[in-house]
């Protein structure tokens, strides 16, 4: 393989260390990206490729949410999808020739 895509940032971070305890070199031999966008992402050596949730929308809409349902309206069933974003940093690369 030749990329990573963990399901958090902490997995990802974890396979950075994984990977060169192996020998690999990250983002030469392998890219890693995470999910959440936390904290120290910035501050491991490489810097974490990830995707930023939109965490206080996602709150704004659960407290909305929460409301009507204590005030007891009906709503149908909701889906709801929020945007994301790709934050590029250190931990990534194109794929090597093959």
């Amino acid at each position: 393989p030749t990329a990573i895509f963990a399901f958090n940032d902490n997995i990802a971070i974890g396979a950075i260390q994984a990977a060169r305890a192996r020998g690999l070199r990250v983002p030469e031999d392998l890219s890693v990206v995470g999910f959440d966008d936390v904290e120290h992402a910035t501050i491991v050596t490489p810097a974490l490729t990830t995707v930023r949730q939109p965490l206080a929308e996602m709150g704004r809409t659960a407290v909305s949410l929460l409301i009507r349902l204590l005030e007891r309206q009906r709503f149908e069933t909701l889906h709801l999808e929020l945007a994301t974003r790709l934050v590029v940093r250190d931990s990534t690369a194109p794929p090597r020739s093959v």
